[in-house]
């Protein structure tokens, strides 16, 4: 199946080298050359623009948008829609807003296209281990759209499946996210414990090997964590300070819209926010999590 594939950061990149490394045909579009230019050089075509990008593809064009959340992903499908034919399928693929899917979904059916939402989980290491996609749409652009998802996927039938209709995918996504900001901050919380009982001169980076194996608190997440604790037990040069994308907030007012109370996740979301006043184990440690999964920036610590 061919796609195309607009944005070209580091996941819209590793995507693309993944589905060409599976046989694929992709064509991928940045405003960045450059981005463009690596890709081709995985195995993909290029292309300078998005009319350019849709006129590369052949009939029943499917167009992957990787893009930030918000303004651009509609600017993205605005630029799109006139080099498209009917019943083609634009897929989010970006941590929209679930609700900004669901008005999108109905606006494109409205005008004959299709559209599905992706929840995609896998941050830079989906290359080698596969994404997890939480997916909406209609049944028959998900069917059509299998052999992307299967080859995307850690296996072809495991790590991806249809959630429901269009804003399904971004809703489970955005719950699943702000499950792990409660995961993260539990983790981060346990570690400055141990942290600060100095008598025992607890080694991080041995605990968190010994908890890897057997334990009940194992996951892929501590995995990360290890490998951050390895690299830096200290922290040293890592400002404690932790952003948030957006979909841990999502998470917290869906949960009051809907009388659900949530106050593991409420609590880690407002602990990411006073992170940036102060200066702690934990929210180091924190930021280091989340550039070990996502490739997420970590601020340095400010030069005296």
């Amino acid at each position: 199946m061919e796609l195309g594939m607009v944005g070209l950061g580091r996941m819209g990149a590793n995507m693309v080298e993944r589905l060409v490394r599976g046989g694929h045909s992709v064509v991928g579009f940045d405003r960045d050359a450059a981005a463009v230019a690596r890709v081709t050089a995985a195995g993909a075509g290029g292309a300078d623009s998005l009319a350019n990008l849709a006129g590369k593809l052949g009939n029943q064009k499917a167009i992957w948008i990787m893009v930030p959340s918000g303004a651009p992903v509609d600017q993205t499908i605005a630029e799109l829609i006139p080099h498209l034919s009917k019943n083609d399928i634009l897929i989010d693929g970006g941590n929209s807003n679930y609700k900004d899917s669901q008005r999108r979904g109905a606006s494109l059916k409205e005008q004959g296209f299709q559209f599905v939402d992706v929840g995609t989980s896998g941050g830079i290491w989906g290359l080698k281990e596969g994404y997890s996609m939480m997916i909406g749409g209609d049944k028959s652009a998900v069917d059509y759209l299998r052999p992307i998802f299967e080859t995307l996927a850690p296996a072809k039938d495991q790590g991806w499946g249809r959630v429901g209709p269009s804003g399904a995918g971004h809703f489970v996504k955005m719950v699943h996210n702000g499950i792990e900001y409660g995961m993260m901050q539990a983790y981060a919380e346990g570690f400055a414990i141990l942290k600060k009982k100095n008598e025992f001169a607890l080694d991080m980076h041995q605990i968190s090997e010994i908890w890897r194996t057997g334990s009940v608190v194992r996951s892929w997440l501590l995995d990360l964590l290890s490998i951050a604790l390895k690299e830096n037990a200290e922290m040293a040069g890592i400002a404690p300070y932790v952003s948030d994308s957006g979909e841990g907030r999502w998470t917290v007012a869906e949960a009051i819209d809907l009388d659900v109370p949530a106050p593991v996740i409420t609590l880690s979301l407002l602990q990411r926010l006073t992170s940036r006043d102060t200066d702690s184990y934990a929210d180091k440690l924190l930021a280091a999590m989340r550039n070990q999964f996502g490739g997420h920036a970590i601020k340095a610590v400010a030069k005296k």
